[in-house]
C-alpha cells in the first residue's frame, strides 16, 4: 500500500520524520504549526534516548548518587553523618522509572494525542528513493509512503571498541549501567568521556570499588587542567583512574571479568563499556536516496540542516552535528522552518557544555589550544575557588574558573569551569560571549554576592587586580 496522503497537495506538505526523539519532535511540531501533515516512524520507544535512557534516568542516578555520599561525607561540623554506604537500589530503580515514565506520557505520548497533524507509526523505515519510505511495521506487514520532505532523526548507539574477547562476555552499555537493580562490588569503566565519568563517579558513591580505564587523559579533548584536575577529585573519592591504558583482551569466567592492560591484569565484577556513540543510520538504505555520510556513518548537513539530497534533512545525533541534546532540538526546529518553506541556520558558534560529574566540568567558546589553532593570539586568567566567596561559605573549592580573551581587544572569546554545580555558571559566560564583552566590561557587571557565578567577575577582574587583596563585596 502506498500512502501518498497530502504530498500531492501544495498546501499542505507530507513530511516524514524518522524517529521520534527530542530532535524528532521539536521538528514536528514546529511543522505542524506551519500546516505541515506529519508522519512520524519509531521502531523502538517512544522519546529516543534522552528521556527514556540518558539524560533524565542518568541526572537522576547522579543526584541520588550526590546525596548519599553527603550523608557520609560532608564538611560542617555539628551537622550528623550516617556510617553506611547502603542504598536500595531497586526502590531506586522504581522511582527513576517512575519518572521516566512519567515524561514520557506528558512531553512526547501527549503532544501526539493532542495534535491531529502528527501521527505515529510504529515501525522501521528505510528509502526505496529520495521521495518514498519503505515502513517494515511492527504488528506486521508493509506501508509505503510517499512524502515532499523527509527528515531522518534516528540517534546514536553505544560504540563498542574491538577489544579482543570483549564481545564474547557481558559487559555494560550505558544504558545497563543506569538500570541495573545492584551496584556491583567492583566496576571497571572503559572510556574517558562525560557518560564514562559520570557513571563511574555514581557507582562510586552508591558503593562500588571503581576503576576508570582512559586511552587517553580524562575529557582529552579540553583543557588538560580540566581533566588533571577532575582526576585529583575522582582520586580523592577513591577511584582509581589509569590514564593512558588501553585494554589489550577481556575475559570473562566464574563471574569475573579480567582486564589485560600494562598494568597488569585488572579483576572486576561489571565492566561499562563508555567509548562512545555510532549514528543509527546502517539500516535506512541511505544510498538509495544519495545521502552522504562521514566515515563513522554520521550523515553530514549543512547550517540549514540539508543532507546532499535537497529533499532531505537530519539531525541530532545521527549527524556530524555535536551531541547534545539541546543543539538536536535546535536543529530539528531549523529544519522544520525550512522543510516548510523557511530559511534558518542553525548557529553552533556559542555553543555551552557540561558535564556533570561532581565538581562539574563547564566550556563554552575557545579554550588557550583551540584559539592558537584558530590563529588567534590570547590573554587568559584561571582563579582557583578559594577565592570565590560561595565556594568557602560551601567549604567546597575544588576546582577553578578560567577566561579566555582575544589579547588585542580584551573580548572574551572562551570560558572553562570546573566546580560544583558549575552548569548553572557557564550560560552567563555564553550571553557574555554573544554580546562580545570584553573582560573587563564583565569585571564591571554587577553580580549578586555569594553566588558561585560572581566568580565570572572575580576571574574577570584578575585581569587587572590581584583580587586576594579585595574584601569580600568589593566591586
Amino acid at each position: 500500500m502506498v500512502d501518498r496522503g497530502a504530498s500531492s497537495r501544495a498546501c499542505e506538505p507530507h513530511i516524514a520524520v524518522i524517529g521520534s526523539g527530542s530532535a524528532a519532535f521539536a521538528a514536528a511540531i514546529r511543522a505542524a504549526e506551519a500546516g505541515a501533515r506529519v508522519t512520524m516512524i519509531e521502531r523502538d520507544t517512544l522519546g529516543g534516548t534522552c528521556v527514556n535512557v540518558g539524560c533524565v534516568p542518568s541526572k537522576i542516578l547522579l543526584r541520588a548518587a550526590e546525596t548519599a555520599r553527603a550523608r557520609r561525607h560532608h564538611p560542617f561540623d555539628g551537622v550528623p553523618r550516617t556510617g553506611g554506604t547502603a542504598v536500595d537500589r531497586e526502590r531506586l530503580l522504581g522511582q527513576i522509572r517512575r519518572r521516566v515514565e512519567a515524561l514520557r506520557e506528558s512531553k512526547y505520548q501527549r503532544v501526539l494525542d493532542d495534535n491531529p497533524r502528527i501521527e505515529l507509526i510504529h515501525g522501521h523505515a528505510r528509502f526505496e528513493d529520495d521521495h518514498t519510505l519503505v515502513v517494515s511495521l511492527t504488528a506486521g506487514g508493509v506501508r509505503r509512503l510517499a512524502t515532499d520532505r523527509v527528515l531522518i532523526a534516528t540517534g546514536a548507539s553505544p560504540a563498542i571498541p574491538p577489544v579482543p574477547g570483549l564481545a564474547k562476555t557481558p559487559y555494560w552499555t550505558s544504558t545497563d549501567a543506569l538500570f541495573h537493580s545492584e551496584a556491583p562490588s567492583r566496576l571497571a569503566v572503559l572510556g574517558s568521556s562525560f557518560v564514562a565519568l559520570e557513571i563511574a563517579q555514581a557507582y562510586r558513591r552508591l558503593g562500588s570499588e571503581v576503576t576508570v580505564l582512559a586511552r587517553s587523559t580524562l575529557l582529552s579533548r579540553k583543557d588538560p587542567a580540566i581533566g588533571q584536575a577532575l582526576q585529583a577529585a575522582f582520586e580523592d573519592e577513591g577511584l582509581r583512574v589509569l590514564p593512558h591504558t588501553a585494554v589489550a583482551q577481556v575475559t570473562f569466567t566464574g563471574g569475573e571479568f579480567t582486564l589485560s592492560t600494562r598494568h597488569g591484569p585488572i579483576a572486576t565484577d561489571r565492566l561499562l563499556v563508555a567509548t562512545g556513540r555510532t549514528p543509527n543510520t546502517g539500516a535506512l538504505d541511505l544510498e538509495a536516496a544519495d545521502v552522504a555520510t562521514d566515515e563513522r556513518g554520521a550523515i553530514r548537513v549543512n547550517e540549514r540542516l540539508r543532507t546532499s539530497n535537497p529533499a532531505i534533512y537530519a539531525v541530532g545525533d545521527c549527524t556530524d552535528l555535536p551531541q547534545l541534546v539541546y543543539v538536536a532540538a535546535a536543529a530539528g526546529t531549523r529544519a522544520a522552518v525550512n522543510m516548510t518553506g523557511g530559511d534558518e541556520r542553525l548557529d553552533l558558534s556559542v555553543t555551552p557544555t557540561v558535564v556533570f560529574t561532581d565538581p562539574q566540568v563547564a566550556t563554552v567558546g575557545l579554550d588557550e589550544g583551540q584559539a592558537r589553532s584558530a590563529g588567534i593570539a590570547t590573554t587568559s586568567r584561571r582563579l582557583e575557588l578559594e577565592n570565590v566567596p560561595r565556594a568557602l561559605a560551601n567549604f567546597d573549592t575544588r576546582g577553578f574558573i578560567k577566561l579566555v580573551a582575544e589579547a588585542d581587544t580584551g573580548r572574551l572569546i572562551g570560558a572553562q569551569v570546573l566546580a560544583h554545580n558549575g552548569g548553572e555558571i557557564i550560560q552567563t559566560a555564553a550571553l557574555a560571549i554573544r554580546s562580545a564583552m570584553t573582560v573587563h566590561a564583565l569585571a564591571g557587571t554587577l553580580f549578586p554576592y555569594l553566588t558561585m557565578v560572581e566568580g565570572l567577575r572575580l576571574c574577570a577582574q584578575t585581569f587587572t587586580r590581584d583580587v586576594s587583596q579585595l574584601s569580600c563585596c568589593a566591586g
